[in-house]
């Protein structure tokens, strides 16, 4: 009797969720405002990408990155990064991290492929910073410029030009 009083309940309130009232009510169903501003990135992940604003200093204000060289990057932060920006959810495996991991290739430079593929503006600065480059190609041939969205190319070729000068 009790089973049959809980599925009645559980019937009433799935009606609730799909009743149009409800969801107005709950802004978690609606579209984030962000989306209609932020582009979606390769990957399909949409939102801003400056993550840490330390008081009024950004991460390299505040002493987090900028003296780093490309030898302070290793496989755990390809790793690390992957799962952070949410591609591991995306892609739903390792495969594309691990094809990159087992070819000739630095992890600065992975990065900066990945960077580039997700639009990250101030990681492709901080990389950039360590002596990424931006020509290694993958098993594809592709490189981070390749990968980049144009506006993100355009970043990319102009911070290395300010680098270099």
């Amino acid at each position: 009797f009790q089973l049959s009083a809980r599925a009645s309940s559980a019937s009433a309130a799935a009606a609730a969720r799909r009743s149009p009232r409800a969801a107005a009510r709950l802004g978690w169903l609606r579209p984030s405002r962000l989306s209609a501003v932020v582009p979606a990135s390769e990957s399909g992940r949409v939102g801003p990408t400056c993550f840490f604003k330390f008081g009024n200093k950004d991460a390299e204000g505040a002493g987090i990155y900028g003296s780093q060289g490309r030898d302070d990057f290793d496989r755990d932060d390809v790793e690390q990064y992957f799962n952070y920006m949410g591609m591991l959810a995306v892609e739903g495996t390792y495969d594309k991290m691990e094809a990159l991991l087992n070819q000739d290739i630095h992890p600065v430079d992975i990065l900066l492929m990945l960077a580039a593929s997700e639009g990250d503006k101030p990681k492709l600065e901080e990389l950039l910073r360590a002596g990424a480059k931006y020509d290694v190609k993958d098993v594809d041939g592709r490189t981070a410029l390749d990968r980049a969205a144009d506006d993100t190319r355009e970043f990319i070729l102009g911070f290395a030009a300010t680098l270099a000068a």
